[in-house]
């Protein structure tokens, strides 16, 4: 599984790189810093999986998920925060899964498995999320 790390902070990064560098079948294929470079960096790499900081800077001028699914239809998307409260938000935004930063990482690394296999997704796959900024 090809994976994309979208993230502000570098820490989380590089422990996300770490953690995936240790797992069989599973490659890292870049990382974003903001939503502009994560658009450029989905082009480029078009992984399986986009590991997404959900505070990610820019993040909101995107209308959607759908509109980085443009670029890469079959991506999934696990979104990651430190506020869990976020969850809702991120799915109804278009992610298929969210993980607390503050969970541990096996609940991240059996979400990154639900993906592989298509199964365990917090929404339907079909489901296409609402604008970001929507309440």
């Amino acid at each position: 599984m090809r994976i994309l790390l979208a993230d502000s902070q570098p820490r989380v990064r590089f422990a996300l790189r770490v953690l995936l560098e240790q797992q069989p079948g599973v490659e890292v294929v870049g990382e974003a810093a903001d939503a502009s470079s994560l658009l450029a960096r989905l082009k480029e790499t078009t992984p399986d999986l986009l590991l997404l900081g959900w505070e990610l800077p820019g993040l909101a001028l995107l209308d959607s998920l759908s509109a980085l699914r443009g670029c890469c239809p079959d991506l999934r998307v696990i979104a990651l925060s430190g506020q869990p409260e976020a969850r809702r938000a991120a799915l109804d935004a278009g992610a298929d899964m969210f993980v607390s930063k503050t969970d541990p990482p096996r609940k991240l690394l059996a979400a990154i498995a639900g993906c592989a296999t298509g199964r365990g997704a917090d929404r339907p796959r079909g489901h296409t999320g609402r604008q970001m900024g929507s309440q």
